[in-house]
């Protein structure tokens, strides 16, 4: 369930930061910012078990970020 919210938050960020540039920053970073507080959260736990708390979340709003930039960059390369 939490794989397919993320998989449809980045299809959604990539196309609002190709149609709207500036505008895509703020839901980008509050996905982030929501992503971070969770792999805060789970790097709370003692040892090994925190590193593997926290990484599905660091790398969720990694893949965040990059299908943001993504999007801008593609629409930056466009002809018009």
């Amino acid at each position: 369930m939490v794989i397919g919210i993320v998989i449809a938050g980045c299809v959604v960020l990539a196309v609002l930061a190709f149609l709207l540039p500036r505008l895509s920053r703020h839901p980008q970073n509050g996905a982030q910012r929501g992503l971070g507080a969770g792999s805060r959260a789970g790097s709370k736990a003692p040892g090994v078990l925190g590193r593997l708390l926290s990484k599905p979340f660091s790398s969720s709003s990694r893949a965040m970020g990059r299908s943001g930039a993504t999007g801008r960059r593609a629409r930056s390369r466009m002809p018009f």
